[in-house]
């Protein structure tokens, strides 16, 4: 009987020349049809690849992201971005990097700005599991999980020794007058040596919109704030520098050694809805001095001879670290709030795949693994009197320095494939989490010392009635321990000032789904209906002002209107919808492409600032939205590499909100307005040393933004890309 899928090998498009220069920015481009990776053959979701990412030039991995079913992109600043997946972003989402998690212990509620520190341009892929996947992905991995897949070093050249490539690439655009580039080498040799460093910088300014965006009562909304032209949106910029290199070394006998290091360094970058906050002086600001992201990993892999009971495996030791620095400016009062936060992550994962077992006329593969994660945060305030330049420390910081948290587990999956129409799945996870956070008695800090245990599991089912139409059913269960910013921290958010719980209790979630699938060379797509149910989630409530804490936290909290608490709901949370996609391959070189996205969600309404209502809609879930593209590749001799194309995104209005949505000046009175945006595309790939792209980006200068940012969208504008390899 034939096994089930094993995860593909990529595919080089076949227009790419063999020459080893292809390597960085052509033979990585994939065919327009290519295997589906082997998770997502079996679960809801979608990917990315790298010839979508040259066609759209995304300005950050988030907006990557945007043309994904299911997937809908938050911005809170120019500099930071948040993807929703199935209505949950932040601490509901794991982030992975080439199997490495980026998820730590200070991951915010809500939407976080974090997996804004990936460098766009070292993106080969990213692939979206869509639905609870903490049995493989472990905590936090409730709505569903990102895995980032980053440029891969060159192929040796056929029969030559040391081969070389440079690549320069330079890149442009006109709404934020953005400019940056980046400086790649790849080096690689015969014998199984491959290399791949680069260097990048950008820098990006104030973002101009279609215009000032209007709420239900014709009033220009709380933020941004629009400089006199009325389209300059205030609070907007960044620059950023990167680094990697990334080292590949074949071992023989099916082994192979990866050693890589990817550094992200932000400065500059102001929270777009204070700065200025809507109800105060214009000078006001917080900045985000700096956002750092070192990331560093040891990968060892390899896959045995047939016959052997393990055939494949691979191990990885990591180390993370996390840097923010912040101030709040207040010149009127020549004060200035300022904290700076640290987390270095350690991290350990093992998995192990069995070669598949023959039973009758049935056929079984099974996996299992292991993973483990221990943060060490430090953190500190200040606040400082500008005029005298006098700085005073508080006690802790946004965090209590010092805390300690760790995540991981054990997991087992099994795989039944029935004959050649039917497939089953099932697997469970053993997760561990704990929190250890010293006490603070001169702020009020308690001690916390908290560990929680949890089983999930997940099962499938996969059915063929014809070959290229497949039906599944899916159960999937997710799992989130607090971390360290629910159960300690003291913050500013958006909807206002948060102040910590050290009493919360894990949430968990199960997703139940089923879909539809069709996969022909000309047409595919698919059809999936969830319904996620949410224990124990952990939402804001409405605390007193009483509820501020001493020291500098509290002086900040007090000059908040809101005060907020976060709190385990006490009844289940729901969130269900449907997500589809379409691919089309017409005559004439056309290629359609299509999706469509709705979420709903509803859970029970908690402390004094519900509406009366038992029960409420969840916060900031996205609207009805989906997109449109079209694309043509020319066929012709002397025009091969040239495609011209277009893209349509599309919102409806969202005005199902939750009771502290209310309050966030980040959303309308009323709610988000629809919106409607198009996009034109063109780019040209000459062989395998030269490539430009150019998108003119809404075209009609609509006047939007996607649901729960602070920023509106690019009004009418140009991007341009431009790389050549010498």
């Amino acid at each position: 009987m034939p096994p089930l899928p094993e995860p593909p090998k990529p595919v080089v498009d076949p227009t790419a020349p063999a020459d080893p220069a292809a390597a960085t920015y052509s033979s990585q481009v994939t065919r327009l049809r290519q295997p589906r990776p082997a998770e997502l053959e079996r679960r809801a979701g979608s990917e990315v690849l790298l010839r979508q990412l040259r066609a759209r030039l995304p300005r950050s991995a988030p907006e990557a992201l945007a043309y994904e079913p299911g997937v809908y992109v938050q911005q809170t600043a120019s500099s930071q971005g948040s993807p929703y997946v199935r209505g949950l972003t932040g601490q509901q989402v794991g982030l992975f990097f080439d199997g490495v998690r980026l998820n730590n212990s200070l991951f915010r509620q809500g939407p976080n700005q974090y997996f804004f520190t990936i460098d766009p341009r070292v993106l080969r892929s990213v692939e979206v599991v869509r639905g609870g996947a903490s049995v493989l992905r472990g905590s936090d991995a409730l709505g569903g999980a990102i895995e980032v897949h980053p440029l891969e070093p060159p192929p040796a050249t056929r029969g030559a020794g040391w081969s070389a490539i440079t690549s320069l690439l330079a890149r442009g655009g006109t709404a934020d007058g953005e400019a940056g580039a980046r400086a790649q080498l790849g080096l690689s040799h015969a014998r199984g040596f491959g290399l791949l460093g680069g260097v990048g910088l950008r820098r990006a300014g104030l973002v101009e919109s279609g215009g000032a965006l209007r709420d239900t009562t014709g009033q220009q909304a709380r933020v941004p704030a629009l400089a006199a032209d009325g389209r300059t949106q205030l609070g907007t910029g960044y620059e950023e520098l990167t680094g990697d290199l990334r080292l590949v070394l074949d071992l023989g006998h099916g082994q192979h050694l990866t050693a890589a290091s990817y550094l992200y360094r932000q400065y500059d970058a102001p929270r777009t809805d204070r700065c200025p906050p809507w109800e105060a002086q214009a000078r006001e600001c917080l900045w985000y001095d700096e956002q750092f992201r070192t990331l560093a990993y040891l990968a060892w892999e390899g896959e045995r001879p047939a016959g052997r009971l393990l055939r494949s495996w691979r191990s990885t030791l990591s180390f993370q670290r996390q840097h923010e620095r912040r101030h709040l400016a207040r010149p009127l009062s020549f004060t200035e709030n300022g904290g700076r936060d640290d987390v270095n992550t350690l991290g350990l994962a093992w998995r192990g795949d069995s070669r598949p077992f023959a039973l009758g006329f049935a056929t079984l593969r099974l996996a299992a693994g292991l993973d483990g994660y221990q943060d060490t945060v430090d953190s500190t305030v200040w606040t400082g009197f500008t005029d005298l330049d006098i700085y005073r420390f508080d006690t802790r910081g946004q965090y209590v320095a010092g805390s300690r948290y760790s995540t991981g587990g054990l997991f087992a999956r099994g795989e039944l494939a029935l004959g050649e129409r039917l497939s089953l799945r099932g697997g469970g996870r053993l997760a561990r989490a704990a929190a250890d956070a010293p006490a603070d008695l001169a702020s009020g800090s308690l001690a916390v010392d908290a560990a929680w245990t949890a089983v999930v599991g997940e099962l499938g089912l996969r059915y063929q009635p014809w070959r290229p139409l497949s039906v599944l059913l899916n159960v999937d269960g997710g799992f989130r321990a607090p971390n360290l910013d629910d159960l300690t921290a003291r913050q500013q958010t958006g909807p206002g000032y948060q102040i910590e719980n050290p009493d919360l209790q894990p949430e968990r979630s199960t997703t139940l789904e089923a879909g539809v699938r069709l996969d022909r060379s000309r047409l595919s797509g698919e059809l999936w209906i969830f319904r996620t149910l949410l224990e124990d989630a952990i939402t804001r409530e409405q605390a007193s002002i009483t509820s501020c804490p001493g020291g500098i936290a509290g002086a900040v909290c007090r000059d908040n209107r809101n005060h907020l608490r976060l709190v385990n709901a006490g009844e289940r949370a729901v969130v269900q919808g449907l997500e589809g996609s379409l691919r089309a391959s017409l005559p004439a070189g056309l290629l359609l492409e299509s999706t469509l996205s709705y979420a709903w969600g509803e859970g029970p309404a908690v402390g004094s600032g519900s509406t009366g209502e038992e029960r409420v809609p969840l916060s900031r879930v996205p609207p009805l939205h989906g997109t449109v593209e079209l694309t043509w590749r020319s066929e012709v001799r002397h025009l091969v590499g040239l495609q011209l194309g277009g893209g349509l995104r599309w919102a409806d209005r969202q005005d199902r909100l939750a009771p502290t949505d209310l309050a966030d000046p980040r959303i309308p009175l009323g709610g988000t307005p629809g919106y409607l945006v198009a996009d034109l595309r063109a780019g040209w790939e000459v062989a395998s040393w030269f490539r430009w792209a150019l998108v003119l980006e809404n075209l009609t200068d609509e006047i939007y933004r996607t649901h729960g940012s602070s920023i509106n969208g690019p009004g009418r504008s140009l991007l341009l890309e431009i790389a050549a390899t010498l």
